[in-house]
């Protein structure tokens, strides 16, 4: 597995090694041992899976707060979808930018984001699927929004796409009006 830094402090797109013949193909999607010797130490407690059945569904930007942040482990199995992160960790030298990339089932790219950070995506294909693995429990007293265009962060999503958002996701706040909590060095 090739593990390949991003713009952003701690975010890291992982490109796993795929071996194919004329049954199909082969990944190894997570290993502790692989991360472990490249530094990157993650306990994934809980899995999660979505599916969206068109193009344009807007999921974000989420984060949960506190003692329940989550890194989390990110891919699309089915479909595309352009993922994006943003950093809310006071301190840290990416703080408020953001990196968008590209998941599809074709690439089998996945995106390792770490506690303190936003995260969302849109679906650039009808029938999405949508796969993450968390180090913390969804807990959602602690579950915050931030809302997918504020100007403050300026996401450069595809303009193309009109979003279909849930209610909760259209009503979220402004970055500015957001309660994030997270400090970058500060182990949660």
């Amino acid at each position: 597995m090739k593990v390949v830094k991003t713009k952003l402090r701690d975010v890291y797109i992982l490109e796993p090694e795929i071996f194919e013949d004329q049954r199909g193909w082969f990944m190894e999607s997570w290993s502790a041992k692989k991360m472990d010797m490249a530094g990157l130490h993650y306990a994934f407690v809980q899995d999660n899976h979505s599916f969206s059945s068109r193009k344009g569904v807007l999921r974000g930007l989420h984060y949960q707060k506190g003692d329940h942040a989550q890194a989390k482990l990110i891919r699309c199995i089915c479909g595309a979808v352009l993922d994006v992160a943003v950093d809310l960790r006071k301190g840290s030298p990416t703080f408020k930018q953001w990196m968008s990339i590209e998941l599809t089932a074709e690439n089998r790219r996945q995106l390792l984001i770490p506690r303190g950070l936003a995260h969302g995506f849109v679906t650039l294909t009808d029938e999405v699927e949508f796969f993450y693995k968390a180090d913390h429990y969804y807990d959602p007293d602690s579950e915050r929004g931030i809302l997918w265009n504020d100007p403050e962060i300026g996401i450069d999503w595809p303009v193309d796409i009109k979003p279909i958002l849930s209610e909760k996701d259209s009503a979220a706040p402004l970055l500015s009006d957001s309660d994030y909590d997270f400090e970058y060095g500060r182990v949660i």
